[in-house]
């Protein structure tokens, strides 16, 4: 019973942080394009970076953990959507692999399930986001990373964040053209 309640609760706490933002009154097309920075500190040189919350994190209700780490770490979320991926996306957003071994893998997996993508923002945001998320394999990631914490073994390890800022710019026009 325990369990039972603690997966709702954490549905629920997910859930709610889309909902936050949803309330803001800044959804275009449904993806939600919200920024909490004022203009002053929009003149910083801020770096914008790609993330997605995998089928496997969704699946297993840990959504709001992690957008709640992603916010606990000062990242701001420009844009956030639950998405399920078709066969197409995923193939242009694995692109890159198209060559590799393991690309039907990919391409396969992260249109198991729902996904959650956002835009996220912050000073040096690509190594930034990398460095939370930890070691792609998660029984290589450091203590308190999203990997560690959430992610199983190295196919089912949570989360995806772009490599370099010319990739985050690439796979940021994938989802979010909007985000600038």
């Amino acid at each position: 019973m325990r369990n039972v309640i603690m997966s709702l609760l954490t549905i629920a706490v997910g859930a709610l942080a889309v909902i936050m933002y949803t309330r803001k009154g800044c959804c275009t097309r449904n993806h939600l394009h919200c920024s909490t920075t004022s203009s002053a500190e929009s003149t910083s040189m801020k770096e914008k970076t790609f993330a997605m919350i995998k089928p496997d994190a969704v699946k297993a209700g840990n959504v709001g953990h992690i957008i709640s780490m992603i916010e606990d770490n000062g990242f701001t979320i420009v844009g956030m959507e639950k998405i399920q991926l078709s066969q197409e996306k995923a193939e242009q957003f694995y692109a890159v692999h198209k060559e590799r071994p393991f690309f039907n893998e990919l391409v396969q997996f992260v249109t198991s399930g729902p996904v959650v993508i956002m835009a996220l923002e912050k000073d040096n945001a690509v190594k930034a986001w990398r460095d939370l998320m930890g070691a792609t394999d998660p029984q290589k990631a450091a203590e308190g990373t999203v990997r560690k914490l959430y992610g199983t073994n190295i196919g089912n390890n949570a989360t995806h964040g772009s490599d370099a800022p010319e990739t985050a710019r690439q796979e940021l026009a994938l989802f979010f053209p909007d985000v600038r």
